[in-house]
């Protein structure tokens, strides 16, 4: 069910309020160029500035837009189990297919910490739970050992590991049943994440090139590992200008260029400079964006 490109997507503001029309004008985009699921109030999603009830209407307006065509993942993550298990039982309600959950960031938990956490949610909800380990944003990282553990539990059914380790990734492959999901956190290495045993990405690049990031997982799993590794190199240039500032920035301001969100963050994230500003515009005419 979890396999492929998943885009991490964005969430758009208008006058301070979260953009509606244009948030189910991305879902219709990313269904037409082949995505095989969504992430809502995701990182990407800047989910630390999104209130419990935005949270809960976009869960709401993307299962009802979507009606079970392809899976919808809500990232119902916090640095407070309880809060995080209110959200989870709330997305579970509105049709949510599967929950992202962040390891606890500020908090730094012990590995144990992060066992009784995840298993406390996992407990005391049906559906399955994909672990987020991405210590850039939270500084911690979830050993291995630990998610092995945690594997043992029906509904924790895989990870979205964003290290760009393969070394991380290579080990938690081998720790886990072979059933449990590995899904890249990270755009850069997405094609040789797939060759260490991972089913998919979580991405940011797949919200203004979903297509092309759908490509290199059908081409990989067809075994033209050739035809992926061209399109992991043809797309690299957009990885890297999709990290020249804090995600997400850059994409949402390659979104608002190709007139299809307005271009508005929350604080404390502001616009682009305008010297990565004029990069990122080379970038997106060079691959025909805009």
């Amino acid at each position: 069910m979890f396999e492929g490109s998943i885009v991490a997507l964005v969430t758009p503001f208008k006058d301070g309020k979260v953009d509606e029309k244009s948030f189910l004008g991305l879902i219709d985009f990313q269904i037409s160029n082949g995505t095989q699921g969504i992430l809502i109030s995701g990182t990407t999603g800047e989910s630390a500035t999104l209130s419990e009830n935005e949270k809960e209407r976009l869960f709401k307006l993307t299962a009802d837009r979507l009606k079970g065509r392809i899976p919808f993942i809500a990232g119902t993550g916090t640095n407070d189990t309880k809060a995080t298990l209110h959200l989870s039982q709330k997305a579970q309600e509105v049709g949510a297919d599967a929950l992202l959950i962040i390891t606890p960031y500020y908090n730094k938990p012990t590995q144990q910490g992060l066992i009784e956490h995840f298993s406390y949610i996992a407990k005391r909800v049906t559906l399955p739970i994909i672990i987020y380990n991405v210590p850039g944003r939270t500084g911690i990282s979830i050993e291995p050992s630990a998610v092995a553990e945690l594997s043992k539990i029906k509904n924790i059914i895989g990870i979205k590991e964003a290290t760009g380790s393969m070394k991380q990734a290579s080990e938690i492959k081998q720790a886990c049943p072979e059933e449990f999901v590995l899904l890249s956190g990270d755009d850069f290495t997405y094609l040789p994440f797939l060759s260490v045993g991972g089913r998919g990405i979580i991405s940011v690049s797949a919200n203004i090139i979903p297509d092309k990031m759908q490509k290199i997982y059908a081409e990989f799993k067809a075994g033209n590992l050739n035809e992926a590794l061209k399109v992991h190199h043809e797309i690299y240039d957009i990885h890297k200008m999709m990290f020249t500032e804090t995600n997400p920035i850059p994409v949402k301001t390659a979104l608002s260029l190709m007139g299809k969100i307005n271009l508005e963050f929350r604080l404390p994230l502001c616009e682009m400079k305008e010297e990565n500003k004029d990069k990122l515009k080379e970038v997106l005419k060079k691959h025909k964006l805009i």
